[in-house]
């Protein structure tokens, strides 16, 4: 049986801060209003589950981006943010600029 994939393309958002990713994340990945905006919360939503529906009802998620931004080489919340992603139950996927 096929990994069922919930995928987020973020690559026409402008994501220059955290707050930015996690409003372009809000509506696609289902998060509550209560979500806590931050490194922890999301990291509790993507490993521990039990935070949002939507994200709980796939196997996968996968969160395609551009390198820029936050996502810039460098930029130590975007290296921070990249660390919570586990590259096989949450992947990103970062994209070279054109």
């Amino acid at each position: 049986m096929a990994d069922r994939k919930l995928v987020v393309d973020l690559r026409g958002h402008v994501i220059d801060t955290l707050s930015d990713f996690w409003d372009a994340v809000a509506e696609p990945c289902g998060l509550p209003e209560w979500f806590g905006r931050n490194l922890d919360a999301w990291s509790d939503t993507i490993h521990g589950r039990g935070i949002s529906d939507v994200v709980d009802s796939h196997d996968v998620l996968v969160v395609h981006v551009v390198q820029r931004g936050l996502f810039s080489e460098g930029r130590r919340d975007g290296q921070a943010l990249t660390r919570i992603f586990d590259g096989e139950q949450n992947v990103l996927v970062i994209h070279a600029a054109r």
